[in-house]
């Protein structure tokens, strides 16, 4: 085991945070919204009605001790690197032809995004490809330390994550990811390939080719770039020009940071029929959904992890998306994702060995649909051949 690694553990609230936190769940201020005659559903946003169940599930049914207690099964660790005290999971498998994967979260998401995924992967149970698991938060996300200088985007994330896989002895890797993480997944595939010897990911960002009408794969593609997208990306808009000033009202109110998360754990999950009248999809639990918020209000930490999307944007940073990706890929792309890549759109931009498109599952894939995503991981680990030591 490195010498770099300090034992951490999820910390318990302390007397103070639970007072403040149940109080200010008990005395929000309700916003005005149309008549329930209007039947606008989630169009404006996230409906009272619908963060008003999960405040009520919060404040008498969730129990912060017992995720805890759950989250701390496995193996906690900060690393100092480059100033940054980075906190990760690291899950070594006992067996022998084990690969080292790191799962790579985004944005509203964190580690406990994976917390299904990582014994299953670990074990590789009935001859199933195992994996020395490495899970990272990115800096400023959760138990991450956020960066404290402006332009740390997502090439120094990946330089970053690519020296703690580097630090714990594994001097060859596979990187996995979606959202975030398959962008900073992308940048350790072209700018890190000495290390990183395969990419997969759940949201492939594609180099589209001329237009095809005809192939209704494509036409379905066409939404990433659409205005009828884009009105789902108001929050990017925002978080992109001006993060701090909504900070300040996300920081303040654990239901406002709780809604505006919420929002995009309905909108980008798969639901089984309508979901006007639903707000979680039935594959994430109140307790599931809670504990990924909980992250972000207890380490006060939605404020840097917003800071992504302003870094991205002014470094100019997605041209990475013209560079062609030459180590092997796979590509799993879920239902419901937000950006659905024929696979046709995605040979010319990767050495793609392996593309599986689902009919269930949306965005949060290691939440929503984990067995699919673990048995898509191990068929592609599978086929890779990687040096690694511990």
């Amino acid at each position: 085991m490195s010498s770099l690694l300090e034992p951490f553990e999820v910390p318990p609230l302390t007397d103070d945070q639970k007072h403040s936190l149940n109080e200010r769940l008990q005395s929000v201020t309700w916003p005005q919204e149309l008549d329930k005659s209007q039947n606008v559903g989630w169009s404006y946003g996230a409906p009272s009605w619908a963060v008003k169940r999960v405040v009520d599930h919060w404040l008498n049914k969730f129990d912060w001790e017992r995720e805890r207690a759950q989250l701390n099964s496995f193996h906690h660790y900060k690393m100092n690197v480059n100033g940054l005290k980075m906190h990760l999971i690291h899950e070594p498998s006992i067996q022998p032809q084990a690969k080292p994967l790191v799962l790579i979260h985004g944005w509203p998401g964190s580690f406990c995004e994976f917390r299904k995924v990582i014994a299953p992967l670990r074990d590789g149970a009935d001859g199933k490809q195992a994996f020395h698991v490495v899970v990272v938060s990115l800096p400023g996300f959760g138990f991450s330390d956020p960066p404290t200088q402006k332009g740390y985007g997502l090439a120094e994330t990946a330089k970053t994550i690519n020296q703690i896989m580097v630090n714990l002895g594994y001097n060859e890797y596979i990187a996995q990811g979606g959202d975030w993480g398959s962008l900073i997944g992308r940048f350790l595939a072209i700018y890190h390939t000495k290390n990183c010897k395969g990419y997969h990911t759940n949201m492939p960002i594609p180099m589209p080719p001329l237009p095809t009408p005809t192939n209704p794969k494509v036409l379905m593609g066409t939404g990433f770039a659409n205005a009828t997208w884009d009105s789902d990306a108001g929050y990017r808009a925002i978080q992109a020009t001006r993060p701090y000033t909504l900070s300040f009202g996300l920081t303040d109110s654990p239901v406002g940071l709780m809604a505006w998360i919420l929002e995009k754990f309905h909108v980008w999950t798969y639901h089984e029929g309508s979901s006007d009248d639903a707000d979680l999809p039935s594959t994430i639990s109140y307790d599931e959904f809670l504990t990924n918020v909980m992250v972000y209000w207890t380490t006060n930490t939605i404020s840097s992890s917003t800071r992504i999307y302003y870094e991205y944007f002014n470094l100019g940073e997605g041209k990475i998306n013209i560079q062609k990706v030459g180590i092997p890929t796979a590509a799993a792309v879920f239902q419901n994702e937000i950006i659905k890549a024929p696979e046709d759109w995605l040979k010319p931009g990767y050495d793609l060995q392996q593309y599986t498109s689902y009919s269930v599952g949306g965005h949060f894939a290691a939440m929503e649909q984990s067995g699919l995503l673990v048995d898509d991981i191990q068929r592609f680990g599978a086929k890779l051949k990687l040096k690694s030591k511990l």
